[in-house]
């Protein structure tokens, strides 16, 4: 049984880094890190190497409720300390009393410095408090590089990581019924929305299908997919539980609060 057919076709380069980073990791004898990985490939990677008696693996993203995270594959011998998670915390220094710094905008500065987006974790924002995880690898060019955000200049201060804002995740738990598994009537039935407002938010781009925009209506939801809905939040699918006596299916799923 091949274990492509358990995820999506857009997913199989990922499945098979995953499976190098692993084999490598056996054939060296010695630790792997990679980039900072979603909840989604986080999946992935657990359902690769997670099962391998030869391989142990760690995840790691700054802070216990951390969403982006580093995963850390080693030998049995090997006793994985935080650092070989090469993390670094910087605390975004600006002009508090005239900026409200949002999210997508510190993004968006990150990544117009030409970083790929896998050597960032989490951007953290709690009252006037911002900070920005990212890879050890990257600390100078940040540094070097990170002046502006919009029209506001600012600078950047390490700190320890200890000090991570902890913004913990909250998820309201439901079941439900629905027709089919396509996206469309997965949210719909998720979101309390007519068919019809769930695909024109599909199709207008506000919909993303783990962590990557999806516009196909039809595409077909699984166990373990996270739907994020700008305006609406996000929703996970915990467990699909079989088909009802009326031929529908039970899936237990998380609304994020």
């Amino acid at each position: 049984m091949s274990i492509y057919q358990h995820f999506r076709p857009e997913e199989k380069e990922f499945i098979d880094q995953s499976h190098n980073i692993k084999e490598q990791v056996k054939n060296s004898y010695s630790p792997k890190l990679t980039d900072f990985l979603d909840p989604r490939e986080q999946q992935i990677m657990i359902a690769i190497a997670g099962n391998d008696a030869e391989v142990k693996l760690e995840f790691f993203g700054g802070g216990e409720y951390a969403e982006r995270k580093r995963a850390l594959l080693y030998p049995d011998y090997f006793i994985p300390e935080k650092e070989d998670f090469q993390i670094v915390l910087f605390e975004l220094i600006y002009p508090k009393k005239f900026i409200a710094m949002e999210h997508r905008q510190v993004l968006g500065t990150l990544m117009s410095l030409g970083l790929k987006r896998e050597k960032f974790g989490d951007v953290l924002i709690s009252g006037d408090s911002v900070q920005i995880v990212a890879a050890k690898e990257i600390e100078n060019y940040l540094l070097a590089n990170l002046d502006k955000v919009g029209k506001s200049a600012v600078s950047l201060k390490e700190q320890t990581i200890g000090k991570i804002i902890q913004a913990e995740e909250k998820w309201e738990e439901m079941i439900t019924t629905v027709s089919s598994m396509r996206l469309d009537v997965v949210l719909s039935s998720l979101l309390n929305l007519s068919r019809e407002k769930t695909k024109a938010l599909i199709v207008s781009g506000k919909v993303k299908l783990n962590f990557k925009e999806e516009d196909n209506s039809s595409e077909e939801c699984r166990e373990g997919d996270i739907l994020s809905v700008r305006g609406f939040g996000r929703c996970k699918i915990l467990s699909i539980d079989g088909k009802t006596k009326k031929d529908k299916w039970r899936i237990t799923a998380g609304r994020q609060k």
